[in-house]
């Protein structure tokens, strides 16, 4: 809420083959019902980079929701020829893990939106927009200075590490899941990251929890999010990770989820050809 008004407000126009997303500071949004075409305008002062915000966040994940394709409000990173997804509330640290695996030398595959692209025995994760989003605390720590990122739009304060480029790589081909890891807050308790395994219902509702635009959708969407979340609990491995809250164990975070994606990878294909044989 912003002066007494909501943020966002979302509609259905009469005849039903419009939605509607009308921002509080004056962006406007149109979606066809078959998330084929968007339509946008802004007030004079703003930039097409302000615009951008709300196009390649909730508008387009409620596209791709229209077109029967679940999202996770995630990061993934590609790891051994797979997507490793990193779920979590906000302020999890998602998108500064992201940029701290581009800068230990793995490409980041998408971030804040994950969509997952059903092909019935897997499911692929597309590549999304080449950058990661941070918020100035998350720069500073991971290379020293808010001022060494730009912003990602005159009147924002977030910065954005653009992938691709100086040697931060980006994943631009479509990658298999492989894995999903769900952060909890940062615990001062542990001193190195903590990561188990997590399944069934506590998994499910992880998932749930962690989808994209979930408050738009409509019981078609819904039974299709339960259809896909399930079949994801029972054949995709799903860790729990604890990390530190160590300002500096962003990377050791990093480096144990990479060490534990190679184990589970090794251990799903061991019992993958032992059901072959």
């Amino acid at each position: 809420m912003a002066g007494g008004q909501p943020n966002l407000r979302v509609g259905l126009f009469p005849g039903g083959e419009h939605f509607g997303f009308f921002y509080g500071d004056g962006a406007r949004f149109i979606v066809d019902r078959r998330g084929c075409e968007v339509w946008a305008d802004w007030p004079e002062d703003y930039s097409l980079e302000d615009a951008c915000t709300y196009l390649l966040g909730p508008v387009m994940g409620f596209v791709l929701r229209l077109r029967r394709t679940v999202c996770l409000h995630a990061s993934a990173v590609a790891i051994n020829d797979r997507a490793i997804t990193l779920v979590g509330p906000p302020g999890a640290g998602k998108s500064t893990a992201a940029a701290a695996f581009a800068r230990a030398g793995f490409p980041v595959l998408s971030d804040d939106v994950v969509a997952l692209v059903d092909h019935g025995t897997e499911f692929l994760v597309p590549p999304g927009y080449p950058r990661v989003n941070l918020w100035p605390d998350s720069v500073r720590r991971l290379f020293g200075s808010e001022n060494a990122l730009p912003r990602i739009a005159p009147t924002w304060d977030k910065r954005y590490l653009a992938l691709g480029q100086n040697g931060h790589g980006f994943a631009s081909s479509p990658l298999p899941l492989g894995a999903i890891y769900t952060l909890d807050s940062r615990n001062a308790a542990v001193s190195s990251p903590v990561l188990d395994e997590i399944s069934g219902e506590e998994a499910f509702m992880a998932l749930v929890a962690n989808t994209y635009v979930n408050y738009l959708l409509d019981q078609e969407m819904l039974r299709t999010e339960f259809d896909v979340l399930g079949r994801l609990v029972s054949s995709i491995p799903i860790r729990r990770v604890r990390p530190s809250a160590e300002s500096s164990a962003t990377f050791n975070l990093c480096g144990s989820i990479a060490a534990d994606v190679k184990r589970v990878m090794t251990r799903a294909a061991a019992t993958a050809a032992a059901v072959r044989g």
